[in-house]
């Protein structure tokens, strides 16, 4: 029964083995994405949809990690939790517009990595940035 399994053991294990399929991350693109599996259940009383955050290294097609969140939180506490586990130096990551928050992308730059973020109106001053030192056909 796959519920009985430590958790934080078998993430380590499923690193380990994830890190010998793909031995370097340098040059390679990351996609951090989140999803919620349907009839899933996260908490023990069956409360909360189970969600889970993966990167997926799409030279490889491989998950590279894969990190679930708790019931009372979501991507945006994952996301640093997960880019920890595996080897991203030399990598680029992209994550949508969840993933913005600086913390995050000091936490990538910090592991010797690249990012690309989806940007939307949920970071009004970031947007409005970019907006005014961009060329209109750049956005």
């Amino acid at each position: 029964m796959i519920g009985a399994l430590d958790p934080v053991a078998f993430r380590s294990a499923f690193t380990l083995w994830a890190r010998a399929l793909c031995k370097s991350s340098a040059g390679k693109l990351i996609a951090i994405d989140g999803k919620t599996v349907r009839g899933a259940f996260a908490g023990p009383d069956g409360a909360g949809a189970l969600h889970l955050i993966n990167a997926w290294v799409s030279e490889n097609a491989r998950v590279l990690g894969q990190y679930a969140t708790d019931v009372k939180s979501n991507a945006i506490t994952a996301i640093p939790e997960l880019i920890k586990l595996p080897d991203i130096k030399g990598a680029v990551i992209t994550i949508d517009a969840m993933g913005c928050p600086k913390n995050i992308a000091t936490t990538i730059r910090e592991r010797g990595a690249d990012y690309v973020f989806g940007l939307k109106g949920n970071h009004p001053i970031i947007r409005h940035y970019i907006a005014k030192c961009s060329t209109p056909s750049m956005m």
